[in-house]
């Protein structure tokens, strides 16, 4: 017990060493002030757990810290890139998909001709899709049909979502060409 809060005593200590310094570090590497300290408390948090759940006792600390902190940023960054890419299936520029999505799962205006045209439509996605490479065909199928999100697709199959997401546009890619013809006779219709 007396070694716990030795332990404890420790810790804080280096924490309220470290903390100026790396805040600096920190700050100067991310633009927003909130996520500068998240990060700061997420540095902190994996200190505290490294140094009560290892073995191994951490030898140089502010090494450590600065590491982390650096691996953290990059995460971080990471992460925030992906929010922000927009998926290449809804381009402005390009209705394609939109206008497919449309006339493949909305049910409300349903008449002969828009379930023709559905059938159609739902025919030449099947031929097309029988053509990508069976990675980038279950991708698309997972995440367009079923709704599959790329973060939890990531986490099911162990593929990076970035991995995930180039096989997905290439997919899309591929199937903007090969729908094209059928889109154009359909507004020519």
């Amino acid at each position: 017990m007396n070694n716990e809060m030795e332990k404890t005593g420790s810790i804080d200590k280096l924490i309220v060493e470290n903390q100026p310094r790396l805040k600096a570090f920190i700050r100067k590497r991310v633009s927003n002030k909130e996520d500068a300290e998240d990060i700061l408390q997420d540095v902190f948090l994996q200190f505290v757990k490294a140094v009560e759940d290892t073995f191994n006792p951490i030898e140089q600390v502010s090494a450590w810290l600065y590491r982390v902190a650096r691996n953290t940023i990059i995460n971080k960054s990471k992460k925030m890139q992906e929010e922000e890419l927009p998926s290449p299936a809804y381009d402005k520029e390009d209705n394609l998909w939109n206008d497919f999505s449309e006339i493949l799962f909305d049910d409300s205006a349903a008449t002969p001709e828009t379930e023709y045209m559905r059938s159609l439509v739902w025919q030449e996605l099947e031929v097309a899709l029988a053509e990508l490479p069976p990675e980038q065909r279950k991708v698309f199928e997972l995440m367009e049909l079923e709704g599959i999100s790329a973060k939890e697709l990531s986490v099911t199959t162990g593929v990076p979502v970035n991995t995930l997401l180039s096989r997905k546009h290439y997919a899309v890619v591929h199937l903007r060409k090969r729908l094209k013809g059928l889109y154009d006779d359909m507004l020519n219709y």
